[in-house]
């Protein structure tokens, strides 16, 4: 946090199931009740951190299995969209493009971003290829910016079956757990640079 508000970097909130030993990609059964509770929890505990930096959230990103059976559920999406209005109606919420998730915001009366991924394959109807399915994650970091250039300028990424799909955007997910991720980001932000793409905070 401190270092994000040195380097004038936003900072945001990212929930996910109370389940360290599976990383939140586990999907764990919860009631949309209890899936507020933790969104309200989690985003409630970052807030303390960032005032105690100075620090204001710019936006909510839930993780791992949350955030991909939010793709689908509505229940869930709300839960998610209700928790984090309820904390605070000026953070963006990011969900997959066209998802139920960004709906559900709308529906709350957030702001919402659609985030497309960077190091992750696409299935043909949008959504992201499965971890437990070989190549859902890219660690070709050329193919990786070279995939990125594509869907900011052209909005469009090929899918695992050649097929190309269409996404709108907001913003882009570097996964932190990606071997390189800094130098990958980095790379990235040249990449986009270079192709006359303006890269932002989202709410700038």
């Amino acid at each position: 946090m401190a270092l994000a508000k040195q380097h004038g970097v936003a900072v945001g909130a990212h929930p996910g199931f109370p389940d360290l030993v599976g990383f939140g990609r586990r999907e764990l059964r919860a009631t949309p009740r209890e899936v507020e509770d933790f969104v309200v929890y989690q985003i409630g505990a970052l807030l303390a951190i960032a005032a105690a930096q100075g620090v204001r959230l710019q936006h909510v990103k839930p993780h791992g299995a949350l955030f991909n059976m939010a793709v689908q559920d509505s229940a869930l999406a709300d839960a998610i969209a209700s928790g984090t209005a309820a904390v605070d109606r000026s953070l963006i919420l990011f969900g997959l493009p066209g998802s139920e998730l960004v709906a559900a915001g709308r529906r709350a009366g957030l702001r919402t971003a659609s985030e497309v991924f960077a190091d992750r394959a696409y299935e043909p109807d949008g959504t992201l290829v499965s971890r437990r399915k070989a190549g859902a994650v890219i660690h070709d970091a050329g193919a990786v910016v070279e995939r990125v250039v594509r869907m900011a300028t052209d909005r469009t990424v090929v899918a695992v079956d050649g097929s190309v799909i269409r996404l709108d955007l907001d913003t882009i997910c570097v996964h932190g757990d990606t071997p390189g991720a800094a130098d990958l980001a980095a790379r990235i932000r040249t990449a986009l640079t270079a192709a006359g793409v303006d890269v932002r905070a989202v709410g700038a």
